[in-house]
């Protein structure tokens, strides 16, 4: 499965047993403008250094698979969860981060700049 947005949060790596790590990062995905969606990803092992370069704000493409599994409480009662596995990322339009920092200045910031005396 393949879906395209922006860059929101990208996590970092987490050890979750001795040989397996995860990340996790949120993409803003807009089907439709008017309800915007955000959808969170994982990445396991080797994939987790695929997201280094990627910063909030880039547009990228992501590749991932649905998975699902069953869990059953200490209770017996039994819940499904379901997880969106990234194996590649492609960004397609990297954030400018100069202007990013430009863009974070205050108005008084920018009005005392820009005075003429």
């Amino acid at each position: 499965m393949e879906i395209k947005g922006t860059i929101i949060e990208v996590g970092e790596i987490t050890q979750v047993t001795d040989t397996m790590q995860k990340r996790e990062f949120i993409v803003e995905y807009i089907e439709n403008p008017q309800y915007p969606e955000y959808l969170k990803f994982e990445c396991i092992g080797d994939r987790t250094k695929l997201l280094d370069d990627v910063i909030p704000g880039d547009e990228v493409d992501v590749y991932f698979n649905l998975r699902g599994r069953p869990w059953t409480s200490k209770e017996g009662k039994k819940s499904y969860f379901n997880s969106l596995q990234m194996w590649k990322i492609s960004v397609t339009q990297k954030v400018n981060q100069e202007q990013g920092e430009e863009s974070g200045k205050t108005t008084e910031e920018v009005t005392e700049d820009d005075l003429p005396f």
